[in-house]
C-alpha cells in the first residue's frame, strides 16, 4: 500500500463530514438565494433548513459512519443482511435527515427480512453514493470485481437502480485509485471518462450543473465539475457547496474524494475546528480501523478471490 494511504484515508473521512456539514447550511437553496444570503459561503456555520448547529453533520455522514460500524463488526466484511441492521438501527435512532428512498429500503427490510429492494427505474438518487466510504477502505487491495460486489451489497438495500450502481463502483473504485496516490488524470481518465462512455448521462463537460437535485447524474456530474477543475481541497468544497441544491451530499461526496486526494494537511484548520468533535474523532477511528482490516485480509489471503455477487432480489 501507498506509505500515505492512512492519512489520506482519515481525510477521505474528515472530508466526507467537512462537505456534509458545510453544505447542509445552503442545502436547497438556488446559487443566487446563496449569493443573497451569504456571499461565497465559504465557512461551517450550522443554521440551514435543518437549522443544524456549527459542525453538525446529517445523514450523509452517520450513514457512513453506521455502515463503518457494521463493517468493522464483521471485521472488514460488507455483509448486505449486516448493512441492513445498522441502517435499521441508524433509523430508529432518529437522525436528523433522511432521504425518502434510504427510508422506504429500510422499511422493505423490516416488512420482508430482504436486505436487497427490488431494481427500481425511481431508485436512481444519491443516497448509496454518499455512505460508500467505508466499503472503499475495507476494500483496499481486492480485485475491482470483488469490489464492486461489496459496494452493490451496501447499496442494494435501499438503492438498485443502474445508474446508482454505475456511479457507487465509479466512485468507490475512484476513492481507492486516490488512496493510493494516483494522479488526478489517471484518475479522470480511469473512472470518470469510462463511466460517461458507458453511460452517457454521467458526461460533465457539456455545461455547468448548477442547483443539482438528489438525482444521483445531477449530483455526480456536480461533483466531478468541482473536483476535477480544482486544484486544492478548500477550493473544490467551496466550488460545489456554492452550486446549491442537494448541497449536503455533493459536499460529502466532493469531500471524500478531495480529502483522498490531498490528504489532511490541505484541510482547512478552521474548517477542523468547527467540526463536531464526536463526528471528528469517530471519522479518524473508523478509518484507521477499517484500513488495518484491509491490512490484515491481504496479509492472510482473504481478499484475493472475488466474494459472491449480491444475490438477485426476490420480487413480491
Amino acid at each position: 500500500m501507498n506509505p500515505d494511504i492512512a492519512d489520506r484515508a482519515v481525510a477521505a473521512y474528515l472530508g466526507l463530514a467537512i462537505g456534509d456539514a458545510l453544505g447542509a447550511t445552503v442545502e436547497f437553496l438556488t446559487p443566487r438565494e446563496i449569493r443573497a444570503r451569504h456571499g461565497t459561503h465559504r465557512d461551517i456555520v450550522g443554521g440551514g433548513w435543518l437549522q443544524l448547529r456549527a459542525g453538525q453533520v446529517t445523514d450523509d455522514t452517520t450513514m457512513a459512519l453506521a455502515l463503518g460500524d457494521a463493517i468493522l463488526a464483521a471485521d472488514g466484511e460488507v455483509r448486505a443482511e449486516d448493512c441492513a441492521r445498522a441502517f435499521d438501527a441508524w433509523m430508529r435512532a432518529k437522525p436528523v435527515d433522511i432521504g425518502n428512498t434510504v427510508c422506504q429500503g429500510i422499511l422493505h427490510w423490516r416488512r420482508t427480512g430482504e436486505a436487497c429492494v427490488p431494481e427500481n427505474e425511481y431508485g436512481a438518487g444519491n443516497g448509496a453514493a454518499m455512505r460508500l466510504l467505508p466499503v472503499a477502505i475495507a476494500t483496499l487491495g481486492q480485485s475491482e470485481e470483488a469490489v464492486a460486489a461489496a459496494c452493490l451489497r451496501q447499496a442494494h438495500v435501499t438503492h438498485n437502480n443502474a445508474l446508482s450502481d454505475a456511479a457507487c463502483i465509479t466512485l468507490t473504485l475512484m476513492v481507492q485509485d486516490l488512496l493510493d496516490g494516483k494522479s488526478v488524470v489517471e484518475v479522470l481518465h480511469r473512472r470518470a471518462h469510462l463511466l460517461d462512455r458507458q453511460w452517457p448521462q454521467f458526461a460533465f463537460r457539456c455545461r455547468q450543473v448548477e442547483n443539482p437535485s438528489g438525482y444521483i447524474v445531477d449530483s455526480l456530474k456536480a461533483v466531478f465539475q468541482a473536483f476535477f477543475d480544482s486544484d486544492d481541497f478548500e477550493d473544490c468544497l467551496i466550488d460545489v457547496v456554492n452550486r446549491g441544491g442537494d448541497a449536503d451530499t455533493t459536499g460529502a461526496i466532493a469531500g471524500m474524494l478531495a480529502g483522498a486526494r490531498f490528504s489532511t494537511r490541505a484541510i482547512p484548520p478552521r474548517w477542523l475546528a468547527a467540526l463536531d468533535g464526536q463526528v471528528r474523532r469517530a471519522c479518524t477511528r473508523q478509518a484507521e480501523a477499517l484500513l488495518n482490516c484491509a491490512r490484515r485480509g491481504q496479509g492472510d489471503g482473504r481478499l484475493i478471490s472475488s466474494p459472491p455477487a449480491p444475490a438477485p432480489c426476490r420480487r413480491n
